[in-house]
């Protein structure tokens, strides 16, 4: 699982950055940043040194899916938007909140902090990415994305509560999350905002 995450969201990072026209320096930032850092803040979430930082092949796989997002760049116009992009993208979401279940629940933390952890693993490297591209991170306000994690990570802990192994718990996680991804860029869906409740009022207007 993390294997796949790792080049799934390289190559995910570093097609924004090349959107971007960053250099191949920023490219390679950005696609790394996606990759390691919701791993890494997993890592450090569980008291554990980052496995970004103990194993030279982590860092190679994350080159490798710079690698690809760059030739995808010379072939395709926009890549970003291609279906290659996206499914990528949708299975390095649920590598990585399948990876962070797994890590969290062998840490022993409560079934609150497997489902947090997994969406951490998930969608922090995004998070941290867009950050680096000077914009505010689109999970928070955009796109039916890290609530794939939130279900994902929630099947995973419902299917060991009812005793189930942890590999199914795992598949289940990964099948869920990806498929959920997959709909919800089909059909364009998206999470209400206060807007859209009717919660927000409009602004005053200035009396002068």
């Amino acid at each position: 699982m993390n294997t796949v995450g790792l080049v799934a969201f390289a190559l995910v990072g570093a097609t924004k950055a090349i959107r971007e026209e960053f250099d191949v320096f920023g490219i390679a930032v950005v696609g790394l940043v996606t990759a390691f850092a919701g791993g890494i803040t997993r890592d450090l979430l569980v008291d554990r040194i980052p496995l970004a930082l103990t194993s030279v092949g982590e860092i190679a796989l994350g080159l490798l899916g710079i690698a690809l997002a760059i030739g995808l760049r010379t072939a395709l116009e926009s890549p970003d938007g291609h279906p290659i992009t996206l499914l990528s993208d949708a299975v390095g979401l649920a590598a990585f909140a399948t990876a962070g279940a797994i890590v969290a629940t062998g840490a022993g933390v409560s079934s609150f902090g497997v489902v947090a952890i997994a969406t951490i693993n998930a969608v922090g490297g995004g998070a941290f990415a867009d950050i680096l591209l000077d914009r505010s991170p689109f999970i928070l306000f955009d796109d039916f994305y890290a609530s794939c994690a939130v279900v994902g990570g929630s099947v995973y802990v419902l299917v060991g509560s009812l005793g189930g192994a942890e590999s199914t718990a795992a598949a289940a996680c990964a099948a869920v999350t990806v498929g959920t991804r997959l709909t919800a860029v089909t059909y364009g869906w998206r999470l209400p905002t206060a807007e859209m409740l009717g919660l927000a009022r409009d602004e005053p207007r200035d009396s002068r």
